[in-house]
């Protein structure tokens, strides 16, 4: 299949080709796309799969340049969300309520973002996302009138493609860089709620990290993502980054912030929001953000020093999950201890590069 270019637009011709003939993972049903939304949709897919199956509902994400900037299961929309949106909170299905949550957690980052539904997509989803700015969706499938729906959107450049669900990806996965050829089992570690202790908080956050380019870090709470720090060098600056984004999300839920329901683009409503947190006075900042709490915390990788969990508290963290075995683990269980957050060692590493 011919994609419209590679990474880059210069980057042409570039191609893609299915392994197996014979198993087609992926149908795309409308628009051509780009090497980078392959990888997205490749990327989302995975994750969102993974995450309905071990979590039992309805899962979103919201890709771009192959991290999620936000993953969620359906679940009650607060009203803050709901007026973003202009959605229903009482009549908003679970797909919906699924990727708006998602999709809210960052944004500003979700701004032309992939999506990824674990359900076939219905119309009242539809709907959204020809109110949203957004590149393209993967789902299992669409109900009837829907993919008409979606393929107008963008002047007919938004694209659709249909996951396969029962196609296994194969067990080896191929990489071939700069002359070389890489080979490495997928990864396939278990992740389920009694390596969590029964936290689904964490169980996301750790489905999420798999799926999100390394050094990443996951906050996560009531089933949804609230902050995921990316592709960074130092872990604790993927601490502060998400550390940060949680905080947004939570400040644009302050009492202070008005939404103005008369904004017809959703980015709009946003924007207005963002600019309303800024108004906010120091003191008005320091004590709303200190009432966050409940937050899970997941690293990818062990949390090398205690820092990540001084700066993880400040952000409302009471459990965090992370492999173990960096040189101070001691240290980093001791400053969990002080500060009352709980502590699971998993184990498994999630790098992903």
């Amino acid at each position: 299949m011919k994609l419209r270019y590679g990474m880059n637009p210069h980057q042409r011709p570039a191609t893609l080709t299915t392994v197996d003939p014979a198993h087609q993972p992926f149908r795309f049903v409308h628009g051509e796309p780009s090497y980078i939304n392959v990888l997205d949709a490749v990327a989302g897919w995975q994750l969102i799969r993974e995450a309905a199956t071990a979590l039992g509902r309805p899962a979103a994400a919201s890709v771009k340049h192959v991290s999620p900037a936000g993953a969620a299961t359906s679940g009650p929309l607060d009203a803050v969300t709901a007026a973003t949106y202009q959605l229903d909170p009482a009549g908003t299905g679970p797909l919906t309520s699924a990727y708006v949550r998602a999709r809210d957690a960052d944004p500003k980052s979700s701004y032309g973002d992939f999506l990824a539904v674990s359900e076939p997509v219905d119309a009242e989803l539809a709907d959204l996302l020809r109110r949203v700015v957004a590149d393209g969706v993967v789902a299992p499938g669409f109900e009837e009138g829907v993919v008409a729906t979606l393929s107008a959107k963008k002047n007919g450049g938004f694209l659709v493609v249909e996951a396969d669900p029962g196609v296994r990806p194969p067990p080896v996965e191929v990489r071939e860089v700069y002359g070389l050829r890489l080979t490495q089992p997928r990864d396939e570690a278990p992740l389920t709620r009694d390596l969590f202790a029964g936290s689904e908080d964490l169980l996301l956050g750790s489905i999420t990290a798999r799926y999100t380019q390394s050094n990443s870090v996951v906050y996560v709470r009531d089933g949804m993502t609230l902050g995921i720090g990316a592709g960074q060098q130092s872990r604790i600056d993927c601490t502060r980054i998400a550390g940060d984004k949680a905080d947004t999300w939570w400040l644009r839920r302050h009492p202070a912030v008005r939404h103005d329901r008369t904004a017809t683009r959703v980015q709009d409503r946003i924007a207005q929001q963002l600019q309303a947190v800024e108004a906010l006075t120091a003191d008005e900042r320091a004590a709303w953000l200190g009432s966050l709490d409940g937050v899970a915390f997941v690293s990818d990788g062990a949390l090398p020093f205690a820092d990540n969990v001084e700066v993880a508290a400040r952000h409302g963290v009471r459990h965090i999950a992370e492999p173990g075995g960096s040189l101070r683990s001691a240290e980093v269980a001791d400053e969990c201890r002080k500060r009352g957050i709980t502590l699971i060692r998993t184990g498994v590493r999630l790098f992903r590069h």
